[in-house]
């Protein structure tokens, strides 16, 4: 009688989390969709409401991505401060994170969705971008500079968790940061590491894992931190690798205005699902599919040869995993000039390159559990069947309805972002921004105005919301 009451009790629990789960069951994009739409067609202030009314706001699961989409949000529309108070609470929210054990186990009868998202590691340090970004356009070094050690520290603690070449483990546009930060502060010795380091994980990890090359101003600001910085056997290394024998570098009256394009949008994270046959021998269910070349098995050692009898019934099971879809860029390249100089916006980081890269390095782990969720559905289904087989069968429609794969991410991050520098002189200065589709059409123009009474950098950022749909449309 007590075998039949903790059955009963453990039918209820499972019918419950189920029934908990069915609202996860869209994608992290569907239900936010009204904020997704918004943003995407610029309307910031439409979209910072629907952000305040949506399901992001369920801190039990999505804390991060609210924080996060609301700094984000908030630096576009010029909103430094209150920018920086979200972003700190997503930096806190990431130092802070603890697993909850209950919810990671009840993932495994329902879906992934019901934990909290921690978080992609790209993510957190994007985060501290934009939070460092927003003090250096409110001319406050110092705090930026805070920013900057805490960036050296998440990368440390990146560098230490994975030991093979081939992880997303060192970020070369992070030290490029920290470097414009140094530089900022006039500190330019460390300035000269921190974009030496940047140059070496430019040359060495970048064009493997990214095909992406070192950006042309990283060298000219090699060249001219190693100059200030009284380095003079490096700067003459670097003169004679970049084949810069004449180099010089006179300061411009006003300053340097440090510029950031913001080019399109990050990919959205969907799933994909595919289905194994299951062959059964010595007390192990064997997953195998044929088109990955994929076997993974699950002992049921455990059950008697009754309920091995019953899973014979099984011979498919559906399983989800998560997959990004790109969102192609609307512009390729930009420029931004003066009356007399014009720089070429180069690629300092491609952000949906990067996201897919950490995706896939823990692909096999994605495909285990999800497998494992898999198998102990239908044993959970096996075990309802026992007592009631209609039940059982409703288990069943369940299970397949819950198995969904972990759609959530930063969707609102560019999907690359680009860098350069602009001499400025004192006094006012008209700088053109010029987009450029591709097309043969002509360039989109932007112009700004820089009023400058004293030399020092100026630093901005522009965004472009523009992107082409995805081909795989079911995001």
């Amino acid at each position: 009688m007590s075998n039949l009451v903790a059955r009963q009790s453990t039918l209820r629990c499972c019918i419950i989390l189920l029934l908990l789960a069915f609202p996860s069951c869209a994608t992290y994009y569907q239900t936010n969709y009204d904020f997704n739409q918004s943003f995407e067609q610029g309307k910031l202030e439409k979209a910072l409401q629907a952000l305040d009314n949506s399901s992001s706001r369920d801190y039990r699961k999505k804390e991060f991505l609210y924080l996060s989409n609301n700094g984000l949000l908030l630096s576009v529309m010029g909103r430094y401060e209150e920018s920086n108070e979200y972003l700190e609470k997503a930096f806190l929210f990431g130092e802070d994170y603890q697993k909850n054990y209950l919810n990671e186990a009840a993932s495994y009868l329902t879906n992934p969705m019901i934990t909290s998202y921690r978080g992609e590691d790209h993510e957190h340090l994007m985060v501290l971008y934009y939070k460092a970004m927003n003090f250096l356009k409110m001319g406050k070094y110092e705090e930026a500079l805070v920013e900057c050690r805490r960036l050296n520290i998440r990368l440390q603690q990146l560098s230490d968790r994975y030991q093979s070449d081939k992880k997303y483990k060192r970020d070369a546009f992070i030290h490029m940061l920290m470097g414009i930060i140094y530089e900022a502060d006039n500190d330019f010795n460390n300035a000269f590491i921190a974009y030496r380091n940047s140059y070496e994980i430019y040359q060495s990890d970048y064009p493997d894992l990214f095909g992406t090359t070192t950006p042309s101003q990283l060298r000219e600001d090699l060249l001219r931190t190693s100059l200030l910085s009284g380095l003079q056997s490096e700067h003459e290394i670097y003169k004679n690798e970049f084949d810069r024998p004449d180099y010089e570098y006179t300061p411009s009256p006003g300053g340097d205005l440090v510029f950031f394009w913001h080019n399109g949008l990050s990919p959205i994270k969907a799933e994909w699902s595919i289905n194994f046959v299951i062959n059964r021998k010595d007390n192990l269910i064997t997953f195998i599919n044929q088109d990955l070349a994929f076997t993974f098995p699950f002992n049921i050692s455990e059950y008697d040869e009754k309920d091995k009898k019953g899973l014979a019934d099984l011979e498919v099971f559906r399983v989800a995993f998560p997959k990004y879809v790109e969102r192609p860029v609307y512009y390729k390249e930009a420029t931004i000039s003066t009356r007399d100089t014009t720089m070429q916006l180069t690629l300092v980081e491609d952000i949906n390159k990067i996201a897919n890269h950490v995706l896939e390095q823990r692909m096999t782990l994605e495909f285990s559990k999800a497998l494992v969720r898999a198998a102990l559905k239908k044993v959970a289904e096996y075990e309802m069947r026992k007592e009631n087989k209609a039940l059982g069968s409703l288990f069943g429609i369940i299970n397949a309805i819950t198995e969904k794969a972990d759609t959530r991410n930063w969707q609102t991050l560019p999907h690359s972002i680009y860098y350069s520098r602009l001499p400025l002189t004192l006094g006012s200065n008209e700088v053109t921004l010029s987009l450029d589709t591709g097309s043969g059409g002509q360039p989109e123009e932007h112009t700004f105005t820089y009023v400058i009474d004293k030399k020092g950098p100026m630093f901005h950022t522009f965004t472009s919301l523009e992107s082409h749909s995805p081909s795989y449309r079911f995001y």
